[in-house]
């Protein structure tokens, strides 16, 4: 398989495999008007197996949320061929409008427009609870 190197893009790497369609699909990458490279199922040395995701252009994503999603994962950001910067995602202590409450009394659920908003309570097992009725996110 051949997939051309990067001269101005983003490459998002380490995604836990079968997971790079959700960041996919969360990051809006359909919506781009340039190549969008998804590998599934690489071979890894660290993780076994994992995705990658390759952008042909450099965009403004809040990549602080993909965290939630997948934690651990890496942010290359390549400027004429070159990596520019790397970056090490972690899970954010607060995550607004990405997870949704599973509580139907919470105050979300009754009152349009007001965003979803948790906050990280345990990061060892990735829990995340609700700002306004602390139930725990789906």
């Amino acid at each position: 398989m051949n997939i051309d190197e990067i001269t101005d893009g983003i490459v998002i790497d380490h995604i836990t495999a079968g997971r790079s369609m959700a960041i996919y699909r969360f990051l809006g990458l359909d919506k781009l008007d340039c190549q969008v490279a998804m590998i599934q199922n690489a071979t890894s040395r660290k993780m076994g197996r994992k995705d990658i995701i390759k952008i042909d252009r450099l965009i403004d994503i809040d990549f602080d949320v993909i965290g939630c999603i997948d934690p651990g994962i890496t942010i290359d950001v390549i400027k004429g061929g070159k990596l520019a910067e790397k970056r090490h995602v972690d899970l954010p202590e607060t995550v607004t409008g990405v997870l949704v409450c599973k509580n139907p009394r919470c105050v979300t659920s009754s009152e349009r427009g007001l965003p979803q908003v948790f906050r990280l309570t345990d990061r060892e097992n990735k829990i995340y609870r609700c700002a306004y009725c602390d139930s725990r996110a789906k």
